[in-house]
């Protein structure tokens, strides 16, 4: 499973990008807007930094709006994805800029049927937010299993899985079991990835023996 880092602050990219494991970036404008500096600047220092997909989101709410949007951001670097809501403007949008030959990102998936459409319309990515729905009850990785089995049934799809709004590990873990091809990650729960007890229990171990060994 590849794994994105969620986040438009360029000091963590590349924090993170040195372990060796992040092979994307997802912003979006909220994102961007707290850190007071331009969105297209901010796009090309991340491209320069990860070598993989970054998607860029547009903030128009109509297709024509959005595409319009969009073209200059892929002119930045060709690993600029382009995110649109799910929307069926977003969607009209998906179709012209695949057919163009520009990856999207659609986002705001909130149900199976919305991922099937997204896949029809050409998406490279559907992200569906699965801690919002577990934020008011329901079982957000449910929706992941079945945007899996539903794009493995028809080989015609290529759109890959890309879980957001993870709220913990535990949804890392489950969502590359169930085989979703990406997870977007912030950067907490990064630290928290890496993290266990018992791995700093046993390097502190092996530096005192080492130590012990090194006095005797």
């Amino acid at each position: 499973m590849q794994i994105f880092l969620d986040t438009a602050e360029v000091e963590a990219i590349r924090t993170y990008a040195a372990w060796g494991v992040i092979d994307g970036v997802t912003t979006n404008p909220s994102l961007i807007a707290k850190s007071g500096r331009v969105f297209e600047e901010v796009i090309a220092e991340i491209c320069a930094i990860v070598d993989g997909p970054i998607s860029a989101e547009v903030t128009a709410l109509d297709a024509p709006g959005m595409i319009a949007q969009a073209e200059p951001l892929v002119g930045i670097h060709p690993n600029v994805t382009i995110k649109v809501p799910l929307t069926p403007e977003g969607l009209k949008a998906t179709e012209t800029l695949a057919n163009r030959g520009i990856a999207v990102n659609v986002t705001l998936c909130f149900s199976a049927t919305q991922a099937l459409l997204a896949a029809k319309a050409g998406a490279a990515f559907i992200s569906p937010f699965i801690g919002r729905l577990d934020d008011r009850g329901e079982r957000g990785m449910a929706l992941i299993e079945d945007i899996v089995e539903i794009y493995g049934n028809y080989p015609q799809f290529t759109t890959e899985v890309l879980v957001a709004s993870v709220r913990n590990a535990e949804h890392v873990r489950q969502a590359a079991l169930v085989g979703a091809d990406i997870c977007t990650v912030p950067p907490k729960i990064m630290d928290a990835m890496v993290t266990h007890d018992l791995t700093d229990k046993g390097l502190a171990a092996f530096l005192a023996d080492w130590e012990a060994a090194q006095g005797s």
